[in-house]
């Protein structure tokens, strides 16, 4: 592993695929000339909408977001992570909210289907119910080892909340976690920030979490703040509230300082 920059992307994702791969072309050029060798895309980066128009235009979704990641990561030269797109799930009416990391040459690394789903009355009178139109998966999450950018696990949004997940990553010999999000704006203010750092924190794993912002259609509002976090849980970058890029660089060095200084990890006792 080498030190690299990471760039974690921040996108308003709306009901028009055409127009958000527009927008996430022109993010990922920003990461790029800035340096960026890896970068992660949020969840729901290429569609935003009403459920019924997700699933009707499900097909054409999955089909032009897997070449568009194939094509970006191969015009620039970078490693991507698509953080969550629908692919149909046959013969089931559903589909699976899919995370999939692509290198540079245009090849698929890993993918990861989304575990926990949104089903969630929020206080502030919206209700989600991921469930209705997503399949969970029924796979662990996967961590690609990579010589040059280190050991990659993989989740998506909502898992965030489930440590055990990062538990399992970390026992696999994560590095870095990426947690590409849709985080809403109410439960964003006081909970996404200290969540990631906890994440980090607590398997001195660096997070590097893209996200969406804004207003992506009628009542739904998402919080922003894409970030990258240290081992150590310090906030590297943060995106703030427009559209743009959070990022930062990943230090081998400072993984294996940080390590040394706490090493929970291996003071574990269950």
């Amino acid at each position: 592993m080498k030190s690299y920059l990471a760039a974690a992307i921040q996108m308003t994702t709306v009901p028009d695929l055409s127009q958000n791969l527009i927008q996430a072309e022109e993010l990922i050029d920003l990461a790029v000339r800035q340096g960026a060798e890896l970068v992660g895309l949020p969840e729901n980066f290429s569609f935003m909408g009403e459920e019924r128009d997700k699933l009707a235009q499900g097909d054409k979704i999955a089909q032009e977001t897997q070449t568009f990641l194939r094509k970006m990561a191969q015009r620039f030269q970078v490693t991507i992570l698509g953080g969550g797109f629908p692919i149909p799930v046959e013969n089931t009416g559903k589909v699976y909210n899919t995370a999939l990391l692509i290198d540079s040459n245009g090849e698929e690394l890993a993918r990861y289907q989304k575990v926990h789903l949104f089903d969630v009355n929020v206080p502030d009178g919206n209700t989600y119910r991921e469930s209705s139109t997503v399949m969970a998966g029924q796979e662990l999450p996967p961590v690609y080892s990579s010589p040059d950018l280190g050991n990659i696990g993989l989740s998506i949004c909502y898992d965030v909340r489930f440590p055990e997940l990062y538990r399992y990553l970390s026992k696999k010999g994560a590095d870095v976690l990426f947690v590409p999000a849709a985080f809403t704006a109410f439960t964003g203010k006081d909970h996404w920030q200290v969540l990631l750092q906890a994440r980090a924190i607590e398997n001195t794993c660096y997070v590097i979490a893209p996200a969406q912002t804004g207003t992506n259609y009628d009542r739904r509002q998402t919080h922003g703040h894409a970030m990258i976090v240290d081992p150590w849980g310090t906030i590297l970058a943060d995106a703030g509230e427009k559209p743009g890029i959070a990022i930062a660089e990943i230090k081998p060095s400072r993984l294996e300082q940080v390590r040394r200084q706490m090493p929970s990890l291996q003071h574990r006792v269950f």
